[in-house]
């Protein structure tokens, strides 16, 4: 294994357990304001405050502007985010953060099925298989062991 590719492992797993403790705290705002979607407008507000900051601080801001020469469906993406913010901070009450992260990990491997077997958006192609196919099977499992 590369270093690059065990540095985006470790990255990636504690980016994971990030997006698992931020549907908590997101909920626990959307109780302590009393509006869900008022919490995911807080929540992206706060990420938008920080990342802006941190683009101009390290000389990036200029390529912000960049974004008026980028075709407009490249912009859904914050639009997905915001999606996924919601649908997480309802849902944690309702389901538990285990059910809803995994929940969310199924719907990422299939849609990344599908993603990578089309080459999506410039990614490269990789074709499903039966072990892929068993790999988001296993998550699916854990969907409904998770309920348990």
């Amino acid at each position: 294994m590369t270093n690059q590719i065990l540095g985006a492992s470790i990255l990636m797993a504690i980016a994971g357990g990030m997006v698992a403790t931020q549907a908590p705290i997101n909920a626990a705002l959307g109780r302590g304001i009393g509006s869900p979607i008022g919490a995911a407008t807080l929540s992206f507000g706060v990420g938008f405050v920080i990342l802006l900051v941190v683009s101009v601080l390290i000389g990036d801001g200029p390529n912000l502007l960049r974004f008026a020469r980028v075709p407009m469906w490249m912009l859904v993406g914050g639009a997905l985010g915001a999606v996924y913010v919601f649908a997480a901070l309802w849902s944690v009450p309702k389901l538990g953060v285990l059910t809803t992260t995994t929940l969310m990990i199924f719907g990422q491997m299939g849609a990344a099925l599908l993603l990578d077997h089309i080459g999506a958006f410039g990614v490269a192609q990789h074709s499903v298989s039966p072990l892929r196919l068993l790999s988001a099977a296993l998550v699916a499992g854990g969907v409904i062991l998770s309920r348990w």
